[in-house]
């Protein structure tokens, strides 16, 4: 017996849900659904309103009664299930779906979609505590010398009244609006803007204007998506060029300018020829990874002498758990061989550091990757990498999980793979590894779960962090000295979290600060400076030009420990950092500017965003100002008990002798095989 969620109807401000029944006997005695709630374990069971036909019956509900009394999630996950009786047998049979929903708006504030889960069951998913003051729409284009929105049109499906589009100019305070008239597909709007009613040389953002309880409401345009495949460059009839960009708050801003001459377009000539030059190194490095797919599946033998090879985040630096576990093995162990897996990018740091490495992909790796017999690692390499029955793998992983990871990715929207796919992919790869290091319990477990991982799990902290546990108050003069910060001013440290919206386009990633450092610099630059640790993705599309006095981007720094050591307070949204900084006992504020829409949009969360952080959440820049201010004041959070409890949980295993207790694994792995 099978129940599917086939269709959704709109019926009197209520939802209606149909199902087709797929052998389920006549006669139905009784026939109800039960909507169970993941996190909450409540239930809502409404009975069956109409039978179309013995295959398809409905139901009707109000979408606001899914939201769980007094609890203070913001989201909710429900669970359907098709509740039978035939004579005195009653039964349960989760249903599937094949039914997909666009947002559907219920109030300001909050909205559902239905779903599926990996496995194809049906979810109705309910968010609440939405901003009032966004609007969110379906896409956004510029074509026909036209600014074109398609948006939706309908609150709890009641036309949402006199909607009217509008760009501001805050620069110079003033405002331009056009109206909505256009009807596009049931429930949405598709209005336009004529390019050429646009000011000159403006930058402006993009609003909705409407009449709400017979006020006029605005609402900041948001896009939750990237801007990836649609038209956000045109150049119009009257030669100028207009430029779409998705901001750090998923905001929209319309930029207007003179295009380019043609002298000064024939001067991006050579980028073409760039491109030219970067197609054949693309097709040169699909040949070279046929060879050496071809190299691993040749028969190698171990190195007589014990040979160890380390790489961190695919070889992009020489950092993190293996270099910290290399740098005692050297000083311990200096008669074993130690090899980096690099990227290109790093011969110059190893050459300079006296660190003996092999460049990725090139046949002396495969040779010397093959031959070695010990693996460390923070990330996973390539699926077709060969492992060889002598190698032992161990994975040092790269931070505690707070996003959530592998089989516990209930969706999964990456490009060139599926669901099903990426999971086979995580527990393949995951079950290569040995020993798997982690820092706490809480990880321990969310390994075994979200990694599938059966093999043996080194319960010792995180070797990176021995730094944080074993540095002096002079090793930390002589960081700030190194990096030119002034030893006489507070640090804050600004980490945030990579988004996987921040593409523009392949190749390409945005990001914007998410607060004025014209403010921050007027409120704390006599007293404080600024550190920006950003993503190796986005570091290079920041500019920080003219605020280089108190503004110090070290998002390439090697070791992001030492930024921890010298800055006296973090600021973060989603990172994992916390995890880490937390053992320094210093001041941890978090500021998810977009919290909604990452939520909502991207991965879930593993501990409960609202509640488990060792920090206070600071929700707008003006609460961002305040709270550094009130941060910078309280240097050790030791007297905190809500930190304090954080601490316990996450950091209290790590003695500051991680590395230690991996070099003696790895010798008593050496000894044990002879």
């Amino acid at each position: 017996m099978r129940a599917i969620l086939s269709g959704l109807h709109h019926k009197k401000n209520l939802q209606e849900l149909e199902f087709e029944l797929i052998d389920v006997p006549e006669p139905f005695d009784d026939l109800m659904v039960t909507f169970l709630e993941k996190q909450t374990q409540a239930t809502v069971t409404v009975p069956i309103t109409r039978v179309v036909n013995s295959r398809v019956v409905r139901l009707r509900i109000d979408a606001n009664d899914l939201q769980v009394p007094n609890s203070e999630l913001s989201e909710f996950s429900w669970e359907l299930y098709l509740n039978i009786q035939q004579d005195a047998t009653r039964g349960l049979i989760q249903v599937e779906s094949e039914y997909l929903s666009d947002r559907h708006q219920l109030t300001l504030t909050s909205f559902y979609q239905l779903n599926s889960d990996a496995n194809g069951m049906a979810l109705f998913k309910l968010h609440t505590q939405q901003p009032a003051a966004e609007f969110t729409i379906s896409a956004i284009n510029l074509q026909d010398n036209q600014l074109q929105i398609t948006g939706p049109n309908r609150l709890n499906n009641q036309r949402i009244e006199h909607q009217r589009l509008v760009l501001k100019n805050e620069s110079a305070g003033s405002f331009a609006e056009w109206p909505i008239a256009k009807m596009g597909l049931h429930g949405l709007f598709s209005a336009t803007i004529p390019l050429n009613e646009l000011a000159a040389n403006s930058t402006q953002e993009l609003y909705i204007r409407s009449t709400f309880e017979g006020q006029d409401l605005d609402q900041r345009v948001v896009l939750g998506k990237s801007l990836a495949g649609q038209v956000t460059q045109t150049i119009t009839d009257q030669h100028r060029l207009v430029v779409l960009e998705k901001r750090y708050n998923n905001g929209i801003r319309i930029r207007e300018m003179a295009a380019p001459s043609l002298p000064q377009r024939l001067g991006h000539l050579p980028s073409k020829a760039g491109s030219a030059t970067k197609l054949l190194s693309v097709l040169m490095e699909k040949v070279n990874l046929v060879y050496m797919r071809r190299l691993f599946k040749r028969g190698h033998r171990a190195y007589d002498q014990p040979t160890l090879i380390f790489e961190s985040f695919g070889g992009r630096q020489v950092s993190d758990s293996p270099y910290a576990i290399y740098q005692l093995f050297t000083q311990l162990y200096p008669g074993f061989k130690f090899v980096w897996s690099i990227d290109r990018s790093q011969k110059k740091f190893c050459k300079q550091n006296g660190i003996p490495f092999v460049v990725r992909r090139t046949a002396k790796w495969v040779r010397t990757l093959e031959k070695a017999t010990f693996w460390i690692s923070n990330a996973r390499f390539p699926a077709w990498v060969k492992k060889p029955n002598y190698v032992t793998y161990i994975q040092t992983w790269h931070g505690t999980p707070l996003k959530k990871l592998g089989l516990d990715i209930e969706n999964v929207s990456m490009p060139g793979t599926t669901t099903v796919k990426y999971h086979a992919n995580f527990v393949r790869e995951a079950n290569r590894w040995d020993a798997l290091v982690s820092p706490n319990d809480y990880s321990t477990q969310i390994f075994r779960s979200a990694f599938g991982f059966n093999n043996q799990i080194l319960k010792v902290g995180y070797p990176r962090n021995d730094e944080l546990i074993n540095s002096s108050p002079e090793d930390i003069v002589a960081l700030k000295q190194a990096m030119g910060i002034p030893l006489g001013k507070k640090v804050v440290l600004y980490a945030p979290t990579y988004r996987d919206n921040q593409f523009a386009e392949k190749g390409k990633y945005t990001f914007e600060l998410p607060f004025s450092l014209d403010d921050f610099k007027q409120k704390f630059g006599d007293d404080a400076v600024l550190v920006l640790r950003m993503h190796y993705l986005i570091s290079n599309a920041l500019d920080i030009s003219g605020y280089e006095d108190f503004v110090y981007d070290l998002s390439n720094h090697p070791s992001i420990s030492d930024l921890y050591l010298v800055s006296d307070m973090l600021i973060t949204d989603y990172s994992s950092v916390f995890f880490d900084y937390a053992y320094l006992k210093r001041p941890i504020l978090f500021y998810p500017y977009d919290y909604h829409m990452y939520k909502d949009e991207l991965r879930g969360f593993y501990l409960d965003y609202e509640k488990d952080l060792p920090g206070d959440i600071a929700h707008d820049e003006s609460e961002l100002l305040t709270m550094i201010g009130e941060k910078l004041q309280t240097p050790d959070m030791s007297h905190n008990q809500k930190f304090m409890d954080f601490y316990h949980r996450f950091c209290a295993i790590d003695d500051g002798l991680s590395s230690l207790k991996v070099v003696n694994y790895v010798v008593q792995q050496i000894e044990k095989n002879g």
